[in-house]
């Protein structure tokens, strides 16, 4: 887009835009995660501030932008003589998510190191970014590796790629700005930490203020360019603010007494290491430089708190964000000193002081919708839940615990992950073959190998190798990939009647943890009464899983076949949208069939379906009592998976062995 929309006629997101322009202040905060719904200017606040930043001097001819006053000694393309540089805007770099290592990173000709001694370098979107802006959007769809190799550069200021003992470094300082929807999934908590601030971002439930952003938009859909000169003069005093900031940070006194209050506040919210410390100490220090002050008052260290804790707070997928102001306030006027302000809470006016400058009020919360649903009557003698003819309230899950590995059985290709062996650019070496495209993971020895032989022919006669493009080997690997987890649980009465739905809610919630740490999907397929119904379509967002999960109803009778038929069209449908994710059933239920005309023939009929596409599945048998049917064991024979029990199911459990499907697979 030419004609970017203008930054300060955002309106309202005063969160978000301040803790975009700390980070043009002092890139050293270190950058930003956006999270929120889609469709909630997220890109266009991160594209508009691309327009602000102050332009660049490099040096001429450099492809990683170097500062001609300090140029790095160590550039790919140096060292550089004193002399010609040009001017030019930051950039804006934008990462797909589809990218691949040698595009983000850059890629190293091996071919021509190995047979021409050339360190042939062709730059990635990092050095691209080179004090600029690199945005990416959905960050969290982003592959793991990419996210860590991502934030380390941020981190380090600085790129590494090393291929076979070829190694290239080039500087790789950039503003980092993520975005995500938390509805397709979580970033690990790791990853969290490593972003310097993060911003909640919703739409506004104001009418009128709505109205304005409809407005604004149709506006500048019809005229970018009048639409923008409208706003040049609020555009040009940001971007003159910016500056001045910029040029003030350096001056500004971080007193002892904020010190105390970020300690204080960091170790009172429990947050692990010293990464928020610094954080918050450095987003304090921006906040004074924007504000025009040489001094951090105690509002700068609560606004930094805000900005830099509530994702820092998330232990486990299950945990929501989000930071308790009243303890903040208790902690930071508990170790108020002398460097304190005036306990002004308010924070210095928003952007520019334009339109939506001062913070609005938050959202009311909303409710999560989820009510208690009325169980069926039990029928054909299956016990009812206790309680008596009016609604069950839904058992609360028991404390997850760690859960014994369950895999997919051969090799697969699909994203990756930590569950199942598969083919990958990463992991172990287990072979070499032929290149097809490009060379991106040599096998030295297999090629040193297919070269020795013709040495002579190719008048080598003193020491070394010529190798040649027909020697190079690619090397092959195996690591892990990620699956498709797709639970089917049984919430019919006879669950329900022994009290034995909290633990198996615990055994749920346990398996969701071990799929988040793994990078699965999940969904969610329940059955009970007469039919059954996906609560979840397969995702990303366990946490959402867990939340459909703990509001979960029960009672009636026991559809069995209804809901393994369920399951399987909702497997048909995603093996059409990504065939290379494999998938791994889970059946959470007694082995109970009652439901329907011969529901225990037409269950079984329905497994079979499993066994004969060769799905993967595992039975959780929830059977309990000193008189145990066995029904678990032989859904899980005709599914062609294995049975375990809530107890088995443990890592820790004296069963033994891990259980892994591959393994125990028995034929229908």
């Amino acid at each position: 887009m030419s004609t970017p929309f203008p930054f300060t006629a955002v309106v309202g997101q005063d969160d978000l835009r301040l803790a975009l322009l700390l980070n043009a202040v002092s890139p050293a905060v270190g950058g930003v995660l956006v999270r929120g719904e889609k469709g909630t200017a997220k890109s266009t606040a991160v594209r508009a501030l691309s327009a602000l930043m102050p332009e660049v001097d490099v040096v001429s001819g450099c492809r990683f932008s170097c500062d001609p006053d300090s140029p790095d000694p160590g550039c790919p393309d140096g060292p550089h003589e004193p002399g010609a540089f040009v001017s030019r805007p930051a950039r804006m770099v934008e990462l797909p998510v589809g990218a691949s290592e040698d595009r983000l990173v850059g890629a190293l000709d091996i071919e021509r190191a190995l047979a021409e001694g050339v360190k042939a370098f062709e730059p990635g979107l990092l050095a691209d970014a080179h004090r600029g802006i690199l945005y990416v959007d959905e960050v969290n769809l982003l592959h793991d590796h990419l996210v860590d190799l991502l934030l380390d550069a941020a981190a380090m200021g600085a790129s590494y790629v090393e291929r076979e003992g070829v190694s290239v470094r080039h500087a790789a300082r950039f503003l980092l700005v993520g975005t995500m929807n938390p509805e397709e999934g979580e970033l690990r908590p790791q990853l969290l930490d490593r972003f310097g601030l993060t911003v909640e971002v919703a739409a506004s439930r104001e009418p009128d203020q709505r109205v304005e952003v409809v407005r604004r938009r149709l506006a500048y859909d019809d005229d970018p360019a009048a639409f923008a000169a409208r706003w040049a003069d609020e555009e040009a005093a940001v971007r003159a603010r910016i500056v001045a900031a910029r040029e003030l940070l350096p001056s500004v006194r971080l007193g002892d007494g904020a010190l105390r209050q970020i300690a204080a506040t960091c170790a009172a919210f429990e947050v692990d290491g010293m990464r928020a410390d610094i954080v918050m100490a450095r987003t304090a220090t921006a906040l004074a430089a924007w504000a025009g002050r040489t001094e951090v008052l105690a509002e700068d260290v609560r606004q930094a708190a805000l900005l830099a804790l509530p994702h820092r707070r998330r232990r486990n997928p299950f945990d929501a964000p989000g930071l308790d102001e009243d303890k903040l306030d208790e902690t930071l006027e508990e170790f108020g000193g002398q460097d304190d302000g005036d306990g002004d809470d308010d924070p210095d006016p928003g952007p520019g002081g334009g339109p939506g400058g001062q913070p609005e009020p938050d959202d009311a919360p909303r409710g999560d919708g989820d009510t208690a649903a009325r169980p069926e009557a039990a029928e054909g003698g299956e016990p009812q839940p206790s309680g008596g003819a009016g609604e069950q309230s839904p058992a609360r899950a028991a404390e997850p615990f760690r859960t014994k590995v369950l895999s997919v059985p051969g090799l697969g290709e699909g994203a990756a992950g930590r569950r199942s062996r598969a083919r990958s650019e990463q992991g172990r070496t287990t072979g070499a073959r032929r290149p097809r495209g490009a060379l991106t993971k040599l096998h030295l020895a297999a090629t040193v190998q297919a070269a020795a032989p013709h040495q002579r022919a190719r008048g080598r006669r003193g020491p070394g190798l010529v190798v040649r493009r027909d020697d190079l080997r690619q090397a092959v690997r195996e690591g892990h990939e990620s699956n498709l987890v797709l639970f089917v649980v049984d919430a019919s009465g006879s669950m329900a009647a022994r009290q034995r739905m909290s633990a198996v809610k615990g055994a749920v919630l346990s398996l969701l943890l071990d799929a988040y740490q793994r990078r699965d999907k999940v969904g969610l397929v329940t059955f009970r009464g007469s039919a059954a119904e996906v609560a979840l379509p397969p995702t990303s967002s366990v946490d959402a899983a867990a939340v459909r999960l703990e509001s979960l109803p029960t009672g009636g009778r026991t559809p069995l076949a209804a809901g393994l038929l369920r399951a399987h069209e909702v497997l048909r449908v995603e093996r059409l949208r990504d065939p290379a994710r494999r998938p791994l059933v889970v059946v959470v239920t007694d082995g109970r069939a009652t439901g329907g005309p011969e529901p225990v023939a037409l269950a079984s009929r329905a497994a079979r379906l499993f066994a004969a596409e060769g799905t993967a599945s595992v039975v959780v048998d929830c059977e309990s009592g000193p008189v145990r049917l066995g029904l678990a064991g032989r859904l899980a024979g005709e599914l062609g998976g294995t049975a375990v029990t809530l107890d088995e199911l443990r890592a820790d459990s004296i069963a033994g062995l891990v259980k892994d499907v591959q393994g125990s697979r028995r034929a229908a």
